[in-house]
């Protein structure tokens, strides 16, 4: 920004005067026409870097808007040099000085000599001014670096705090899940059968008395029939995800291509049904555990095909891609990549603020009767991915579809060496 220069004379030709002497430069100014009216600018602007003030004003002298200028604590930093055409003696240019004036210029002006008197105090004014921007931002980073440092402190007295209660914790822990994977898997294996039953007789009842209930009679079956299904269900997905952990069959190369077609079609009918264009590009083979891997993709694209919306154009598409890790190499020092794998669709979606949530058990975005399933398929297929020292993760948006993407090293350790990662 250019500097604002305060110009003050009663008379209109000395203004444009000292502006005229004054505009080879680059400055900006602000003309008063007396005392009073400097004081008004002065009132709502301090960014002023120099005041070129006439002495001899009626009603309101140079001397005394000077002393007025410096009563301000904001306007003390910004240097006066007063102009008089009448030479008072030294005891007033004292007067002047004390009043608080840096230099005096008497009439008629001699333009070279202003210039470089005014130059000299807009040089200064602009060190002053680099160097209080310097001041506020080393004040900024000492603020920045106490906040730092205590931040630090706290978080290293957190850590350390947190890790005596890991390491208390771990084996309690470890102990807690086994047991807790045997209760669950032992529990829906002993609930399988009544429930199988439960099913069964239900048939029967139908096939023998069908004829001699009403339509409420009738509705009443359906709704047991169906909740029957649905702990049916439940039990198969609760065991699916204990035996996750028990799973020891081998790694082995799997092509994925045969995978995604034969789960195609299982769910050929629905596809047909609801006209949906299927589109699988050219995927790589991979040493997994194939039969988890296909019951984790079996899961994304039943909700893939679950979601979809009631109108327009449905899409699946199942793709991937090859990362390498920064430069080549993981964190056990061994070159190494991820397989990216994805099944994206335009479906009704979700708000991304839950895309952590929906890998949790039993977590549903839509209700039961809208929607059928359990909660239990998205964990599924998070355990499977860490089974297989992976992730999986989605990115979604409300009416615009859900991308769900696994990542799985290229080089896998073996299982034995993975256990932990079951758990």
């Amino acid at each position: 920004m250019r500097p604002k220069i305060l110009l003050v004379d009663d008379r209109d030709d000395n203004l444009m005067s000292m502006e005229s002497i004054l505009s080879l430069d680059e400055y900006q100014f602000i003309k008063a026409n007396s005392g009073r009216e400097a004081l008004k600018f002065l009132l709502h602007e301090f960014d002023f870097a120099l005041i070129l003030m006439d002495v001899n004003m009626p009603n309101l002298n140079g001397l005394e808007t000077a002393a007025l200028i410096y009563e301000r604590e904001k306007l003390r930093q910004i240097p006066i040099i007063f102009i008089t055409a009448i030479n008072y003696g030294e005891e007033y240019i004292f007067k002047a000085y004390r009043s608080g004036a840096v230099d005096y210029i008497f009439k008629p002006i001699n333009p070279d000599l202003l210039r470089a008197k005014v130059s000299v105090y807009i040089d200064l004014y602009r060190k002053n001014q680099m160097l209080l921007a310097q001041e506020q931002k080393l004040l900024a980073i000492n603020k920045t670096l106490e906040l730092e440092i205590r931040e630090r402190k706290t978080s290293e007295e957190k850590i350390s705090e947190l890790n005596r209660q890991l390491l208390e914790n771990v084996s309690h822990l470890e102990s807690v899940n086994k047991d807790m994977d045997f209760f669950i898997y032992m529990a829906s294996h002993d609930l399988q059968e009544p429930v199988r039953k439960l099913r069964m007789m239900m048939d029967r009842f139908c096939l023998k008395y069908q004829d001699l209930l009403d339509q409420e009679g009738h509705n009443y079956l359906g709704r047991i029939s169906e909740v029957a299904q649905r702990m049916q269900l439940l039990i198969k997905d609760i065991l699916s995800l204990t035996r996750i952990s028990e799973d020891e069959n081998p790694f082995e190369e799997t092509n994925l291509n045969n995978m995604i077609s034969d789960i195609l079609l299982d769910f050929q009918q629905i596809i047909q049904e609801k006209k949906v264009n299927v589109m699988v590009e050219k995927l790589p083979i991979l040493k997994v555990n194939p039969i988890l891997f296909r019951l984790m993709f079996e899961n994304l694209i039943s909700n893939a095909l679950k979601f979809s919306k009631e109108k327009g154009e449905h899409i699946i598409r199942v793709f991937s891609s090859l990362t390498l890790t920064e430069n080549g190499i993981d964190k056990n020092g061994s070159q190494n990549g991820y397989h990216r794998l994805f099944v994206e669709d335009n479906g009704i979606g979700f708000d991304q603020q839950y895309a952590s949530q929906i890998f949790e058990m039993f977590r549903r975005l839509h209700g039961a009767a809208e929607y059928k399933g359990t909660g239990i398929g998205l964990a599924l297929c998070k355990r499977i991915a860490e089974k297989h020292q992976g992730f999986i993760s989605a990115r979604s948006k409300e009416n615009e579809g859900t991308l769900f993407t696994i990542s799985v090293p290229v080089y896998l350790s073996a299982p034995s060496e993975n256990s932990a990662l079951a758990r």
